[in-house]
């Protein structure tokens, strides 16, 4: 993947007892990553790129711009010189830079292209090379069952031209019903997916320019294609296509079907008295916008439209959360999209939520998304409900020992035989509570109480882990002074608090303060977290009590 995100540490922990101290060794081994993020760019220029990625927030892995063109006699053709800041700043982010490869529809000059397959892929090596690109995308449609062969031949010689680390990835036409004839026919699904990483399915279109009115990808359409591409291709090497743009009709017009982004049907249903419906069966909304005589007439991609009622056919936040479970549904490696700048921004607050398998609510948009769905993939932390991960709230006692336990793995130590707290019986998180306190890692509140549903502080936070992670390694940051933290002030909390702000695992706030005495919420436990879980690699040391 183009950016590296923090894998889900499975943690096998052995205890061994050296006098009164308990080594807990862990070993990580690959888990669940999140799900593979990739998008097209082509509306814009050069200079408008970094902002459309930028908008995404921390969603995107790749992202693939409109470089490759291919001239009439087959050769490469740079459509744009690729932009050597832009494709710096990407890397800088951890995204890949893969451009795609497209003849455009033109069917001959797709022929003429896999007819110079040997010399085309030679100059898209020394393109990727020159321009620091990261791979290709292969985008040749309208090409028929005569060029399967050799569309296959040509994707299997590109990848013994591309050295190791650079992506081939091959955008293909979906068969939701099975069909395998005219263009479709030219995707030899089974075979570009031995030499490709992945391919892309364009699950879009089933409506189309000069075609009858209707849904862009509807429901069926799209699982139906993803059944068929499975029955040939390998869930991890498949990636759902979703389209950021719908279609328009005139109603009482012979020919519609015109391309519209969703950003802009937003802008016209709130113009021109938009009335929006969703199909259930479709799983797709439709909006239906009246443009009066007297009204000041909208452009769409550079076409002007008349007075008169349309039809338009479009894909909502609804919509596209759909398509998003699809992703968990079939285990896929992820997800794709045409093209960035169409979409509604408010896609970004809940896209990489919901294509991780998370549909919290009260998460989308979230400063602390990335780390919940880190951790939540960990298994670290959970929601309160599928809908509800409640961030804001504050992390309660017995959640903080859950959650470390957690940390440790699956295979933590067993609880004590006898109880020590008097007032965790029964609870949910009892056994972890058990665990916690038999290993020093959180400590009653006195006359046998723990307290479980108690806020933590920030403080107690950073005492927990103070005592959960003795074996830190790397190097720690000199200590940052907080006028509110002392050593006589805060002498059970000080040593730790020093120690994980060293690591950069606590922080002080912009007044250059502490704060040890505020609550911490969830969403700062998720964020911690987050921070610490590199260290579990390294082996945790727990004293175990007398």
């Amino acid at each position: 993947m183009g950016r590296r995100n923090l894998s889900r540490i499975i943690s096998v922990i052995s205890a061994i007892v050296l006098s009164s101290t308990v080594l807990l060794a862990q070993e990580t081994s690959a888990g669940p990553e999140n799900k593979f993020s990739m998008s097209y760019i082509y509306f814009g220029n050069t200079n408008s790129y970094s902002d459309l990625v930028d908008s995404t927030g921390d969603s995107l892995d790749d992202i693939s711009p409109s470089y490759f063109d291919i001239y009439p006699d087959g050769n490469l053709k740079l459509s744009q010189t690729p932009d050597s800041s832009f494709i710096g700043k990407m890397h800088e982010k951890g995204i890949k830079v893969t451009p795609f490869l497209s003849n455009h529809w033109d069917r001959q000059t797709g022929i003429n292209a896999l007819k110079n397959k040997d010399t085309l892929a030679v100059q898209i090596k020394e393109a990727i090379k020159g321009y620091n690109l990261d791979g290709v995308n292969i985008d040749l449609e309208n090409l028929t069952g005569n060029e399967r062969e050799s569309y296959s031949d040509f994707v299997r010689i590109l990848r013994e031209e591309l050295p190791a680390g650079k992506s081939i990835s091959v955008a293909v036409a979906p068969r939701p019903f099975a069909i395998d004839t005219g263009w479709q026919k030219s995707y030899d699904y089974a075979e570009l997916s031995k030499y490709s990483d992945y391919l892309m399915l364009m699950t879009y279109d089933q409506s189309y320019q000069g075609g009858p009115e209707g849904p862009v990808a509807s429901a069926r359409f799209v699982e139906n294609s993803i059944i068929n591409a499975l029955k040939e291709v390998p869930a991890n090497k498949i990636v759902l296509g979703l389209p950021f743009y719908g279609r328009y009709w005139k109603r009482g017009s012979t020919y519609g079907g015109y391309g519209v982004s969703e950003d802009r049907v937003e802008d016209l249903i709130g113009k021109y008295r938009g009335i929006v419906t969703y199909d259930t069966e479709y799983q797709s909304p439709k909006a239906t916008i009246t443009i009066k005589a007297g009204d000041v007439k909208p452009y769409v991609f550079g076409s002007l439209l008349t007075a008169g009622k349309y039809n338009i056919w479009f894909e909502n936040e609804q919509s596209i959360k759909y398509k998003l479970k699809l992703v968990q549904k079939y285990n896929l490696k992820g997800s794709g999209s045409w093209s960035l700048g169409q979409e509604s921004l408010k896609t970004w607050d809940y896209y990489k939520l919901w294509l991780n398998g998370f549909y919290f609510e009260d998460v989308e948009g979230h400063w602390a998304m990335d780390s919940i769905i880190n951790v939540a993939e960990k298994e670290w932390m959970k929601g309160v409900s599928e809908s509800s991960f409640l961030p804001a709230s504050p992390l309660t006692r017995a959640q903080a020992a859950a959650i470390l336990v957690r940390a440790l793995g699956p295979d933590s130590p067993a609880k004590a035989g006898n109880a020590y707290f008097n007032d965790i019986s029964g609870h949910w998180a009892e056994n972890e509570i058990e665990i916690a306190r038999e290993y020093n890692i959180i400590q009653g509140i006195g006359n046998g109480k723990f307290g479980p549903d108690l806020a933590v502080t920030r403080e107690q936070i950073a005492t927990m882990l103070g005592r959960l992670s003795l074996q830190f390694s790397g190097s720690i940051s000199e200590k940052t002074n907080f006028s509110d933290v002392t050593p006589t002030g805060n002498k059970w909390s000080y040593a730790a608090i020093m120690k994980m702000a060293g690591y950069g695992i606590l922080q002080g706030y912009p007044d250059g303060l502490f704060h040890p005495d505020d609550e911490i919420t969830r969403a700062q436990m998720a964020v911690i977290m987050d921070r610490t879980s590199p260290f579990f690699g390294d082996g945790v040391v727990l004293a175990s009590l007398p």
